[in-house]
């Protein structure tokens, strides 16, 4: 009997382990924002607020290339290809071997980055000048040793995911998040001067127990763990071979992030720090519904077996499922912060120093990246699809095509427009979210055609995404109208009045339209609504 004979309907173990990333990522996302909101409480959108995130990019950029989008692409797939043959002592050995490498690594990286921090400074944010330069340098070296643990944070992440416990693995966030809020709340009367460098230090100390926290756990499922530098291993080998390509393609797509904090560097102070609040509302659709889908197919795809038609036609039907899951998601939340940003960010970040007027700024940039939402979210599933083919160049040369473009678009629409315009130099941000989105459109395109020649058609249905823009374009409507008789209660409020009537038609209209996406979750709540769906993906 076939693989595909007997392997569960994608739709069930999809959605049933994409729920549990989804999950853990929503609470790590949740205390992220009341971060956030306590962080604008005491920082606004100072100069301080601009060199502290400035700061912060470094480490999570070296947490992206070296962490977990690396390791997703290299590590999980040969390791969970061990697991799904029963080989557990190699995959023990390769788990312990890629640890003592990542270890090693790191170690070099952080005493290299420590001494160079005022170059990378430098280099990615070449516009900030006196007192906000030299409070980001000290900072960046403080927030350095913290990388080391994130990536070794990552590596346990790797080792849950294969294992298929994944609540753990994505929502020990939390801990992180939960280390910093309770810094600021501790010292906040403290001058932001000083609550800054007590703030990276709480930062330090919260990567060292996101480690703690999943220990135990990944010791356990290993049996045991002996660290030893294994490169003659046949499938260490395979990763470390399969690391340069990700890890150079993660790079470049790190490289959009450098390019939009080097370009607003050069806009008025405010700029730094309202594309970094732009960039936490963009991302929590990006990491809960993209991230949730295509780290629980990474796995699944990788230990797909059979023959090549075979293992084609799993992953095409696998991608397919995935895809309708994530744009059912996404879609909505593209059109809330298009049409309701206003409410969104007011509801987090307006309170104390960050005012009224910054919360329609910053509405200005996070509307501006909805133009690239959907084909960012999507890409990511294409991506994993090609990693679980052990296939790490292709999505490099499309990620190349994309940064090129990320640069070339964003300095025009970010500098040189907004002067042709006579605009506000603070709009140049939101320039840069446009052009990104561009730029992933692009990239999305060519990871589908291609992929398409190998495993056949895949994609989203024009009508399911006319549906769906429908539903959330009519629940737009009607939180617009209550918004408008509401707009003078507390920011907070008038989210929770406007949003979940939003929600809450987007899931009716869903429905009525008969996708079974929605009927899928109505069913919950309302028995009548279990009949059997008619558009299912072939």
């Amino acid at each position: 009997m076939s693989e595909a004979a007997t392997t569960k309907p994608p739709q069930e173990r999809t959605g049933r382990f994409a729920f549990l990333v989804a999950a853990g990522i929503l609470a790590s996302r949740i205390a992220g924002l009341v971060r956030d909101r306590v962080f604008a409480h005491y920082f606004g959108l100072s100069e301080v607020a601009d060199a502290f995130r400035v700061a912060l990019r470094i480490p999570n950029v070296l947490q992206n290339l070296f962490g977990e989008g690396v390791l997703s692409a290299s590590f999980i797939p040969v390791y969970a290809n061990l697991l799904a043959r029963k080989d557990d002592e190699e995959a023990r050995r390769t788990a312990g071997a890629v640890a003592a490498l990542l270890a090693l690594s790191m170690a070099v990286i952080v005493l290299i980055g420590v001494l160079a921090t005022p170059y990378l400074i430098d280099l990615i944010a070449a516009g900030l000048r006196g007192e906000r330069r030299e409070l980001a340098i000290r900072l960046v070296r403080i927030l350095f040793p913290g990388v080391g643990f994130l990536v070794l944070s990552a590596w346990c992440l790797g080792i849950l995911n294969s294992h298929r416990r994944f609540f753990l693995s994505y929502s020990v966030g939390v801990i992180w998040n939960a280390a910093m809020i309770a810094t600021m709340w501790i010292w906040g009367r403290r001058d932001q001067y000083s609550l800054s460098i007590i703030l990276a230090w709480g930062s330090v100390a919260g990567s060292a127990l996101q480690v703690l926290a999943q220990l135990p756990v990944v010791l356990r499922l290993l049996g045991g763990l002996r660290l030893s530098l294994g490169t003659h291993s046949e499938n260490v080998k395979v990763i470390v071979t399969n690391f340069f390509p990700v890890f150079v393609s993660r790079g470049v797509v790190q490289i959009s992030a450098y390019v939009d904090a080097f370009l607003a560097s050069f806009l008025p102070i405010g700029a730094l720090a309202a594309l970094a609040n732009a960039q936490t509302l963009y991302l929590l659709p990006v990491s809960l519904f993209g991230m949730s889908v295509s780290a629980a197919e990474l796995p699944q795809m990788s230990g797909a077996l059979g023959s090549d038609s075979e293992i084609a036609d799993i992953l095409r039907r696998r991608l397919n499922a995935g895809l309708r899951q994530i744009a059912f998601f996404v879609v909505p939340s593209s059109a809330a912060f298009l049409f309701l940003g206003n409410v969104v960010v007011g509801a987090i970040y307006q309170t104390g120093r960050f005012t009224s007027s910054d919360t329609r700024y910053v509405w200005g940039v996070v509307a501006g990246s909805t133009v690239g939402l959907l084909a960012s979210t999507l890409g990511r599933l294409y991506s994993s699809t090609y990693y679980a083919l052990r296939d790490t160049r292709t999505p490099l040369r499309f990620a190349i095509i994309r940064v090129v473009l990320t640069t070339i678009l964003g300095y025009l629409c970010a500098l040189p427009l907004p002067r042709a315009l006579n605009m506000n130099p603070l709009w140049g941000v939101a320039g840069l979210t446009i052009s990104a989105g561009i730029a992933s459109w692009v990239e999305f395109t060519l990871l589908r055609i291609t992929l398409n020649k190998r495993i056949g058609k895949t994609g989203l249905a024009r009508d399911v995404l006319a549906k769906l823009w429908f539903a959330a374009i009519a629940g737009a409507a009607l939180g617009w109208l209550i918004e408008g008789h509401f707009a003078h209660h507390k920011p907070v409020v008038v989210a929770l009045l406007v949003l979940i009537p939003y929600g809450l038609i987007y899931f009716a209209v869903t429905s009525l339209l008969g996708l079974h996406e929605a009927r899928t979750y109505f069913s919950r709540f309302f028995p009548p609504l279990r009949s059997t769906p008619t558009d299912l993906p072939q």
